[in-house]
């Protein structure tokens, strides 16, 4: 009886774990994706080369540009969601743009994002983090 109760009790913790590692594993997936999403739609537009650029690593980080153009953001968004499916809880994930002129964007260089892209996301991250955390608990 002990030993049935002990294998009862070790299943249901094992289940336990599982769900919440796969819950993690969302949560994080779905901050990850709306972030970079929003940093994407918020940059600034000419040709949408600097929108295209946008590259996801997760434990690397890209260092590369791409000879894209994406004025819609819908190329990267693709991309970017793609490489976002793969990542796990605990792993870093890192979202970078190597175009020369990235830095002057984020700091005030064009009119239609005059305080950036990154740095107006990651105010938003509390809010992000608690959205995705409601959406996976429902």
């Amino acid at each position: 009886m002990v030993a049935h109760m002990s294998a009862i009790f070790t299943a249901s913790i094992q289940n336990f774990v599982d769900k919440t590692q796969g819950n993690a594993d969302l949560i994080v997936r779905k901050i990850a994706l709306e972030m970079f999403s929003r940093v994407i739609m918020k940059s600034p537009v000419d040709t949408g080369r600097f929108r295209a650029n946008w590259q996801v690593g997760i434990e690397s980080i890209p260092g590369e540009t791409l000879d894209a153009m994406d004025k819609s953001g819908g190329e990267a968004l693709a991309r970017v969601s793609e490489a976002v499916l793969s990542a796990r809880a605990g792993q870093t994930i890192t979202l970078v743009n190597n175009l020369a002129y990235a830095r002057k964007l984020e700091y005030g260089y064009s009119k239609q994002a005059p305080a950036g892209m990154v740095r107006i996301t990651l105010a938003e991250f509390g809010v992000v983090v608690a959205q995705a955390a409601d959406e996976v608990r429902a």
